[in-house]
This record gives structure tokens, sequence and C-alpha cells, in this order.
């Protein structure tokens, strides 16, 4: 169900030495490798976490809130174009300190009531320190994009020390995930000459799913009794 998406960092760069670069690239390069694992294991973390809740919904429920887990790290090239676009230093140092989503876990319901419920029990956990939320759903962007952001701090536990990393967790319905990975593979082709007739396009076809996602939860509300939340 878990999919994690890692860079080929590691694998491209493992072994080299100052024998092979000058010593200053070597230390960058380990320096981002040391990094590229710490986030990955707080992918680790949280969709272990989402894992647990949602196999106990499975045997004392009978059935699943999420659909799928997606989880993955930015690459070297997004870190430094996005410390670029926001004026900050190009460095591991500054990519930890100034970006919240290098590490990003996808969490993908079935119904809209799902995401509140696994938002609540995930954030609601002892040692997940929630830094902020963006509803999408309830405030969708203009162009109809829809999904819960949440960023948290969770921590990491080393052989020598415990780090407090910035995960990025969004959750979405099946229909929002659709919609959002459609409309980012059709706005890389589009033309200044289309634009508009596509943005409006792609609107139309986010409210009307939003549309569909409300029934179909709405469904799912008459057939299913509510669950009570451990809060």
């Amino acid at each position: 169900m878990i999919n994690i998406e890692k860079t080929k960092v590691a694998y491209i760069f493992d072994g080299l030495t100052s024998n092979i670069l000058p010593d200053e690239a070597v230390k960058a390069i380990n320096a981002f490798m040391v990094t590229e694992n710490l986030y990955l294991a707080t992918t680790r973390e949280i969709t272990t976490k989402l894992e647990n809740l949602n196999d106990e919904f499975k045997y004392v429920k009978d059935r699943n809130p999420i659909h799928q887990i997606k989880a993955r790290v930015k690459t070297p090239k997004s870190i430094f174009d996005k410390l670029t676009r926001r004026g900050f230093e190009l460095s591991v140092e500054s990519a930890r300190n100034n970006l919240t989503d290098i590490a990003g876990v996808r969490v993908i319901c079935s119904y809209i009531d799902d995401i509140y419920l696994i938002s609540k029990l995930l954030t609601s956990q002892d040692d997940i320190t929630v830094i902020r939320i963006s509803d999408y759903i309830k405030n969708p962007k203009p162009n109809g994009y829809r999904s819960l952001h949440l960023i948290v701090t969770v921590p990491v536990f080393l052989s020598e020390s415990t780090e407090l990393v910035n995960v990025e967790i969004q959750i979405r319905t099946i229909a929002m995930d659709f919609w959002a990975s459609l409309e980012h593979e059709l706005w890389y082709k589009l033309t200044d000459e289309k634009t508009a007739m596509v943005t409006k396009e792609l609107k139309d076809c986010a409210d009307g799913i939003a549309d569909i996602d409300m029934r179909m939860q709405n469904l799912h509300s008459i057939l299913t009794p509510a669950v009570k939340l451990r809060l």
C-alpha cells in the first residue's frame, strides 16, 4: 500500500572519495546523503503510524479509511530550486531551517470524513507536533485544488541523537487525487493561447468532482455508522 519515492543520490555517489572528487564536493554530497536518509526515516515514521491506524480500523471497524499512502523526499535539485526562488542560502542547513516539505507523505482516503478522521487521530498522538494546517477542502484554491495539508514535526530516533524533523502530510480523497494528478500533468502542456480556456475547464472539473465526492460521502454516511474518535 505504501509507495516511497527516493532520489538516486545514494546510488550515484556511493563510494565516491576525495581521490575522485575534491574534498568540499565530497563533504557536500555526504551532507545531502545524510539529510536524505534522515527525511526518509521521517516518512517511515509517519507511514508506520498511518498503517497502524488503518490496520486497527480493518480489524475493529471492518473498514479501511486509508486507500493508499505515498511518500517522497525532495531531490537536491528541487530543494535548491525552492531555496533559490525564496532567496535563501543554498546549503543543507538552510534547507532544514527554511523548508517544511522536504519530506512529504500523501494519504488518499475514500471519503471526505475519513480525511478529517485520520488527521485528528494522527495529530493527537503524543510525539506529533502540529506546525500548520491548511484546509483546501473547506477553502479550495482558485484553480479548484482540494486537499488537507498538515505540517508536523516528528522525532526520529538515531543511534546517537533524536532529531525533530518537519514533514508535510497531504490528505485527500481518491477523487481529489485524480484531479490533482491530471491537473499537474496538463499544466506543463499549457500554451499562452489556451491557458484561460484550460484553466476554466479544470476548475469546472474540480467543482464537478467535488460534488460527486460529497454525494458519495452522503451515501457512505447513510450506510455506515459514525465512528467515535478517541480524543
